[in-house]
């Protein structure tokens, strides 16, 4: 709303003013309740946001992927208006000194700028260097301290390598210094760039076309089949790290697995079909271990249950998963055993619960939000400590909450809703109890569902795979990204400290550059230096 100018005071009689100081007053009034209304809006939307981020992975995730876009293109908009309103508002009330303005909504507080950003100093003086009013001189006591932050547009450069040639003034032989070892032998791409390149496409999900518009922008033509070639390249280079990322995953006596769609382009008819992205997560940092975490994904063409027989070969002990049939015949093996997910039970009485709230699913949510209870206070704790708290105060509350759902199941339909969630509890209770008997096991697969996070968010910004290459290609570069994320390293970072190395790291020491063992390396390169 942009507030009427004010009329030629001078000219109005009191009567008039006093119908002005009214209007003036509603004005400010009707600009104060549009703020709180959009601040209200606003922290609704960011409520619903974030509820809709938590549930961003998996199956059935595309049409919330789409709500969500639009829910935050909204509260975009109404976050732009309400700056805008409460600029115009301002500006009114500096206008006017001496009007009482309703008390507006106070504005967040403003988190620091990092400290380790450069800092640019521009001191103010004032126009007159001595008193404006009485002419004597001026003495400092304080100062005014302000920061603004700027962005300083992307900058490239060109390293030209010269290698000057001698010759032997006896013998006429040639010497002359090896040439450095690229990335990608013969390719443009320096390390930092090639990283850019590869982050921005599998962790920021920016397609090659796209980043291709933008260095254009800035002044410098990579078209994309340049990027593309670039890509396909470092796929090939980082192979056998990512192949150190598998056998580490599946060295671990427990894993998280779980799998997501992906729309992948068909050879021929141009149509698309569904691959599959798994996900095996190795992390025990809850348990307190410190063994590195990691990541690893594999693509397959389709979702048929010898895809996990043939990545779990190899592994033997607990694997936390939800109740895909497709891992069932793994664990009549023996090797296997099966640890579900307390996270996928609640969501069946969560969702019941939005649409149809009762007092069987409040109840339901109610006991199992007690088992979250007390695995918020024993998280990191040692294993051994874990399991006997567990004994001692979740299984007293599993064995009270069965026998409340079997006794639930008989008064309710049997065609209900609810009453399907209740079966699906009971019918794998005990792979949804084991973890009491082990310290080292997890309530639920809450660290293979945030792994598939990236990969659902990716979904928003790319049509389709172009071919199941494309997917092998795009797991690898999940594998590493995740992993570095695991560990606490900027992925951008990361990937650069591996370019530069990689070419000439002897291939029976591809483990030093893991992600774990890079930051060991930094942090005493670092003490050393």
């Amino acid at each position: 709303m942009v507030p009427t100018p004010l009329p030629d005071l001078d000219g109005l009689d009191a009567q008039a003013l006093k119908a002005l100081v009214m209007a003036k007053h509603s004005e400010s009034l009707q600009q104060h309740q549009q703020l709180t209304s959009h601040a209200q809006e606003i922290e609704h939307l960011k409520l619903v946001i974030e509820k809709y981020r938590r549930m961003i992975f998996g199956r059935k995730s595309e049409k919330l992927s789409r709500e969500l876009e639009q829910l935050e293109f909204r509260l975009e908009e109404l976050e732009t208006a309400q700056a805008a309103e409460q600029a115009a508002q301002e500006k009114a009330e500096a206008a006017q000194p001496h009007a009482v303005a309703p008390e507006t909504k106070r504005r967040p507080r403003r988190k620091p700028l990092p400290e380790d950003l450069p800092r640019e100093v521009v001191t103010h003086l004032p126009e007159h260097n001595c008193c404006p009013d009485c002419g004597g001189q001026l003495r400092q006591f304080g100062e005014d301290v302000s920061e603004q932050l700027e962005r300083i547009p992307a900058t490239y450069k060109v390293i030209r390598h010269v290698r000057p040639k001698f010759a032997c003034a006896a013998c006429e032989r040639v010497v002359e210094a090896p040439a450095p070892s690229r990335p990608i032998e013969r390719g443009l791409a320096g390390p930092a760039l090639l990283a850019h390149v590869l982050v921005s496409k599998y962790g920021d999900h920016l397609p090659l076309y796209r980043q291709s518009e933008i260095y254009a922008r800035e002044g410098v033509d990579l078209d994309r089949s340049t990027l593309a070639g670039w890509v396909g390249a470092a796929s090939e280079l980082v192979a056998p790290l990512v192949e150190q990322i598998r056998r580490h995953v599946l060295a671990a006596a427990k894993i998280h697995a779980d799998d997501t769609p992906v729309p992948v382009l068909a050879p021929g008819n141009g149509k698309t079909k569904t691959g599959r992205l798994w996900t095996y997560v190795r992390d025990d940092r809850p348990a307190g271990l410190e063994t590195a975490p990691a990541v690893w994904f594999a693509y397959s063409e389709d979702r048929r249950g010898e895809h996990p027989r043939q990545h779990l070969k190899n592994f033997k002990g607990a694997l936390q998963a939800d109740a895909y049939s497709g891992f069932h015949h793994l664990y009549g093996e023996g090797a296997i055993y099966e640890v579900a997910c307390w996270a996928h039970t609640r969501r069946k009485f969560h969702d019941i619960h939005v649409v149809h709230a009762s007092s069987t699913t409040t109840e339901a949510l109610a006991r199992i939000g007690a088992l979250y209870g007390i695995e918020e206070q024993i998280r990191e704790k040692p294993p051994d400590l874990r399991r006997l708290i567990r004994q001692q105060r979740a299984k007293p509350l599993l064995d009270d909450l069965r026998g409340w759902m079997e006794k639930m199941l008989r008064s309710l339909s049997a065609k209900s809703d609810t009453a399907a969630a209740i079966r699906y509890a009971l019918s794998h209770w005990r792979a949804l109890t084991r973890y009491v008997d082990d310290g080292l096991l997890e309530i639920d697969n809450s660290a293979a569902e945030r792994a598939l996070r990236a990969v659902a968010i990716g979904r928003k910004n790319y049509l389709f795979m172009g071919a199941d290459s494309g997917g092998q290609r795009a797991a690898a570069f999940y594998s590493l990204i995740g992993t570095a994320k695991l560990n606490g390293l900027d992925p951008a970072f990361y990937l650069r400290a591996v370019l530069e190395r990689i070419a000439d790291h002897p291939i029976n020491r591809i483990e030093q550059l893991l992600p774990w063992n890079v930051t060991a390396a930094l942090t005493t390169n670092t003490k050393a230096a």
